[in-house]
């Protein structure tokens, strides 16, 4: 007998996105386990190695159940990073399933996929991505860590079309975060900078999972 795929899954929930520009809306959640850059600062260390295999169906199932409970529209394929596992079958069956798709990556990898929306969020030291996202990418988001510099932000500036929004996110709503946030932003509007804007998590803040 054939072994079907299967997918390491960290976990499957419902509750609002609470990043970006679709901040507070209704989401089912799909966080896969793996991650191949692993930032000191990320919040979901405990998605870099534990996890559940799961087939297709199986994950179906379970995003089938919640909707039944929270009648969600989109899905967010989120880490660890995503897009280290292959995730096309899972992602044509969630567009059978009549789901608008987000992809949220830290851009190292591009898979082509029937993707609605990826937010790719660049990590240091190099802030490096894939070429693809400058017209794939919906989004660009910036976690606002001790290391960050005006001048990576002027540089993914200038990779990406001014369309596309770059997001200043403090880490964690961390209140030094939250100032240095706002200091880069000063000085991107003050250096002419376009489309640079304040961001931050409101599931920490409305102490949702």
């Amino acid at each position: 007998m054939r072994q079907q795929h299967t997918l390491k899954i960290s976990e499957i929930f419902a509750s609002v996105q609470g990043e970006g520009l679709r901040l507070g809306e209704a989401t089912l959640f799909i966080r896969l386990s793996g991650c191949n850059l692993q930032c000191p600062f990320c919040d979901t260390k405990y998605a870099w190695e534990k996890g559940e295999q799961m087939t297709v169906e199986q994950i179906i199932g379970r995003i089938k159940q919640l909707r039944n409970r929270f009648a969600a529209e989109w899905v967010c394929l989120t880490g660890g990073e995503p897009l280290i596992q292959d995730i096309e079958n899972l992602a044509l069956r969630l567009k059978v399933e009549r789901l608008k798709i987000q992809v949220e990556t830290n851009g190292t990898i591009y898979r082509a996929l029937p993707v609605d929306w990826y937010t790719v969020s660049p990590k240091p030291e190099k802030y490096q991505f894939q070429s693809e996202y400058k017209t794939k990418a919906r989004e660009v988001k910036l976690v606002v860590e001790k290391n960050l510099e005006f001048e990576s932000i002027q540089k993914l500036r200038e990779a990406f079309p001014n369309k596309i929004p770059i997001l200043l996110q403090p880490e964690s709503n961390l209140e030094w975060s939250m100032l240095k946030a706002y200091d880069l932003l000063k000085r991107a509007v003050n250096t002419g900078m376009k489309n640079i804007r304040l961001s931050l998590q409101l599931h920490k803040i409305f102490r949702l999972q």
